[in-house]
């Protein structure tokens, strides 16, 4: 079972947002957050896997809600957790729109991925089960936007000074630019020719390496490294 603390302001969000999670036979809700600094010590207490958060919490700032969230000392700290229970809760963002600037910020601060308040239901679930297991989702029209975002933020570094980009593999490179250009696990198999194994043990390796929580923000750390570049 995956355990999700809801954090809204808005009741009928919460109650609507309770009804359809537990009607998923592999989800369940741990909690509810109306605020920010109470999602904060939830997750702490809780330990849930996901927690799905409006992103317009109104009583602290959003960013620092996730960076505190996804990065609590305590959680290592904790004598006795086995690796899952001392892991750090996933966030997925709900949010109204699609401002990349906010995306950005928010991926940064460890965010596994945003999704929009008008995706369907089943996107919705979809995108918890993902962001569970430790990869990302982000509305697809955000894409782009946010590539650009990345480029405007970042000075560009050499793609051989690159933090933690030296420590890379040449397979791993390349493994890395085709995540950063949006394929699948699959699709990096077939295009390169090795074993879906291999390909899995590649990213988990690429992860630990450049220190990043989850794919998207490998893709984040390609374009900022320079590695690969946005098509003009």
């Amino acid at each position: 079972m995956t355990s999700v603390l809801i954090v809204s302001s808005q009741s009928l969000q919460r109650l609507g947002l309770r009804m359809l999670l537990t009607d998923q036979p592999d989800l369940t809700v741990s909690g509810e957050a109306t605020t920010g600094a109470e999602a904060v010590r939830m997750s702490a207490v809780l330990r849930p896997d996901v927690v799905l958060l409006d992103g317009r919490v109104q009583d602290t700032d959003g960013i620092d809600v996730i960076r505190r969230i996804t990065h609590p000392p305590a959680f290592a700290a904790t004598p006795g957790l086995s690796e899952a229970a001392a892991r750090p809760p996933r966030v997925l963002v709900l949010t109204p729109d699609t401002h990349e600037q906010h995306a950005y910020a928010g991926l940064r601060a460890g965010a596994g991925g945003f999704v929009l308040e008008s995706a369907a239901p089943e996107e919705l679930v979809a995108a918890i089960r993902v962001v569970a297991v430790g990869d990302a989702v982000i509305t697809p029209n955000l894409t782009r936007a946010l590539i650009d975002t990345v480029r405007q933020q970042q000075p560009v570094r050499p793609a051989t000074t690159g933090v933690g980009l030296d420590t890379l593999t040449e397979r791993e490179r390349d493994v890395l630019t085709a995540i950063a250009s949006g394929w699948s696990n699959a699709e990096i198999a077939a295009r390169l020719n090795i074993a879906p194994t291999t390909v899995k043990s590649h990213v988990s390796h690429i992860l630990a390496k450049i220190g990043a929580r989850a794919r998207v923000h490998a893709v984040v750390f390609a374009y900022e490294t320079g590695l690969v570049r946005p098509a003009a």
